[in-house]
């Protein structure tokens, strides 16, 4: 009688582990890949003031779900910004950096609600002052409004800096010493 009630016990823990532990079938996850759209083009000079440079490798990339065309994350303008102080006698201390779509008509185009409004940071030590000659690298990844994707709709992108210039100096101090023999 016991050889039977371990076989039978035996044949109901196979059974369990067989039916009760296997996995039912899974939903399929979402593919999610990026929609990259090219910025046209994809460089450009700027200059505002002492201060020039050059904004490269601009595009516009969003998140969309594979198959409905969903919307994952928003359309973010990514690239590289490229500062100089060009003046001769003068510091300059950048302090930000705003970023405005323009459509055909010369209006800034508004973003969507909850979303932020795109600005540049100088706050990493070092790169928010600028002596003559010389530059600051900054990457670019800010929000860009769905409403500028439609075809035609974009005409430019302004980027307005704000920064403070002051006097740059160099100046030569010497100072009589001597050398006495030690004892």
């Amino acid at each position: 009688m016991s050889k039977w009630t371990g076989v039978t016990i035996l044949a109901v823990v196979v059974a369990v582990m067989t039916l009760g532990c296997s996995q039912g079938p899974s939903g399929t996850a979402a593919v999610i890949e990026d929609k990259t759209y090219t910025v046209t083009p994809a460089s450009v000079k700027v200059k505002a003031g002492m201060v020039t440079g050059e904004v490269t490798e601009m595009k516009v990339t969003e998140r969309v779900e594979k198959g409905s065309g969903r919307v994952v994350s928003p359309a973010k303008l990514t690239g590289t910004l490229k500062l100089t102080n060009t003046s001769a006698n003068q510091t300059v201390r950048l302090v930000a950096g705003k970023i405005l779509y323009i459509d055909a008509q010369g209006q800034p185009i508004k973003l969507e609600e909850a979303r932020t409004e795109p600005t540049v940071k100088f706050a990493t030590y070092g790169k928010e002052q600028l002596d003559p000659g010389q530059d600051a690298i900054q990457s670019l990844d800010v929000e860009f409004p769905a409403e500028a994707l439609k075809a035609k709709k974009l005409r430019e992108i302004r980027l307005e800096l704000a920064y403070i210039p002051s006097p740059y100096r160099e100046e030569t101090v010497n100072f009589i010493v001597s050398i006495g023999e030690g004892k």
